[in-house]
C-alpha cells in the first residue's frame, strides 16, 4: 500500500466555547502503524479522534485519509468516507441484544442493499468474511453468542472484527482497554497490534496507561491541551 493512504492531520485547531482544545496539531500515521496517544483527561484525545471520524468539524486545518480531505467532506460524501474507519471505544459500542456475528455483519451494511438489510439475508461472501473475521479474533466459538453475553475484551475483539470485514483503511480506538483486567487489555491491544500490520491498516489508539504504550504501539505522541504532539518514542 502506497504511503499516499496514510492518515495526515496538519495543524488542526479546535476550541469550545473559546476555549482552545487543539491547537495547530499535526500527525501523520502510516498504513500498518499503531500510533498511541497519551495525555491527561481534557487534554483532546477524545476531540482529535472525533474530528478524525468527521463526528464534529475543526475550526481550521486539514484531515487527510488518503486522498479524501476528511474536514472538508458533508452528507453522503462523509458518510462513504466513513466506511474507511473502524471504530473501537471503551463501552464497546455493539448492539447488545445482537449476537457476536450479527454485530460483525454491520460492518458490511454500507454495501449491502436495504431489502437483505432488514431480513437479515447477508450475501454468503459477507458472512463467509464475518466468520473468517471472528475466527482471526479468536471469537469462532462464540458466534452465535448475544454481545451482552460477553466479556469486556470479547466485546472489544467483536468491534475489532467488525472493522475487518468493513475492510476499514483507518482504526480509531478511544480508551478501548480502559474498563478491562489488565489480561484482556494487554490481549486486545496486542490484537490492534497485528491487524494494523497484517492488514497494513492505520490505528490511532488513546490510552491512559504509558506502560501499555510503550509495549505495543509503533510510536507514543504526548499530547497537552491547546499544544502540538510531542513524539516520545
Amino acid at each position: 500500500m502506497s504511503s499516499d493512504q496514510s492518515l495526515r492531520i496538519n495543524d488542526l485547531c479546535k476550541s469550545y466555547g473559546g476555549a482552545p482544545v487543539l491547537d495547530r496539531f499535526s500527525l501523520r500515521v502510516a498504513p500498518g502503524e499503531f500510533v498511541a496517544l497519551l495525555g491527561p483527561s481534557g487534554a483532546g484525545k477524545t476531540t482529535l479522534l472525533r474530528c478524525v471520524a468527521g463526528l464534529i468539524a475543526p475550526d481550521s486545518g486539514e484531515i487527510m485519509l488518503g486522498r479524501q480531505p476528511m474536514h472538508l467532506l458533508t452528507g453522503a460524501a462523509l458518510r462513504r468516507a466513513r466506511h474507511d474507519i473502524g471504530f473501537v471505544f471503551q463501552q464497546f459500542n455493539l448492539v447488545r441484544r445482537r449476537t457476536a456475528l450479527g454485530n460483525v455483519l454491520t460492518g458490511r451494511l454500507s454495501d449491502v442493499a436495504l431489502w437483505r438489510i432488514v431480513l437479515g439475508r447477508f450475501p454468503d461472501a459477507d458472512r463467509r468474511a464475518a466468520f473468517s473475521a471472528l475466527e482471526r479474533v479468536g471469537l469462532l466459538d462464540q458466534a452465535w453468542q448475544r454481545a451482552d453475553s460477553l466479556s469486556g475484551g470479547q466485546q472489544q475483539r467483536v468491534a475489532i472484527a467488525r472493522a475487518l470485514v468493513q475492510r476499514s483503511r483507518l482504526m480509531l480506538a478511544d480508551e478501548p482497554v480502559a474498563s478491562l483486567d489488565p489480561a484482556a487489555a494487554e490481549s486486545v491491544l496486542s490484537l490492534l497490534r497485528e491487524v494494523a500490520r497484517e492488514h497494513e491498516m492505520s490505528v490511532l489508539c488513546s490510552l491512559h496507561q504509558p506502560a501499555l504504550a510503550e509495549r505495543y504501539a509503533d510510536r507514543i505522541c504526548a499530547i497537552a491541551a491547546a499544544r502540538g504532539p510531542l513524539t516520545i518514542a
